[in-house]
């Protein structure tokens, strides 16, 4: 299965409402809808933290595994906002370090005008988890060989 289908069918994503748009060589793009069930309080417009941190992680992670092809799950993430989000949103990763047991990436998001609202920096592992882990099943993702 290629990586943006098996991003787009996680429950957790399809959840929130994330969506992965692209993923290549270290570099992956994804959007985030604006809803009723993101907001902070019930009385304003503005997504909750939470679900921007979501992208920004979702995003992050699935540029690590254009490279890696198998699971890469997250060590830690630092979480810059700058601006409330109360439009949709999209997040753009790229991976600035990658190594044998972990990368580094930095992901941007903006709101649907255009406005940088959040930087995120995150660090996932690439390896020495070895052959059995609790994704297992999912644990290679094959590059997406365009329709060849």
């Amino acid at each position: 299965m290629d990586l943006v289908a098996l991003f787009n069918e996680m429950p957790f994503h399809r959840l929130l409402g994330i969506e992965l748009t692209f993923a290549e060589n270290g570099v992956a793009t994804g959007e985030l809808t604006h809803s009723e069930e993101l907001l902070s309080n019930p009385h304003g417009d503005v997504v909750h933290g939470g679900a921007t941190y979501a992208l920004a992680d979702a995003i992050g992670s699935a540029s690590v595994i254009s490279l890696s092809h198998a699971v890469s799950p997250t060590v830690d993430m630092r979480m810059d906002y700058l601006a409330p989000v109360t439009t949709d949103l999209t997040a753009e990763a790229e991976v600035v370090r990658f190594g044998e047991s972990l990368a580094m990436t930095r992901v941007e998001m903006y709101d649907a005008d255009d406005r940088h609202v959040a930087t995120a920096h995150g660090t996932y592992k690439t390896g020495g988890q070895g052959e059995e882990t609790p994704w297992s099943d999912a644990a290679t993702v094959t590059p997406d060989d365009g329709g060849q």
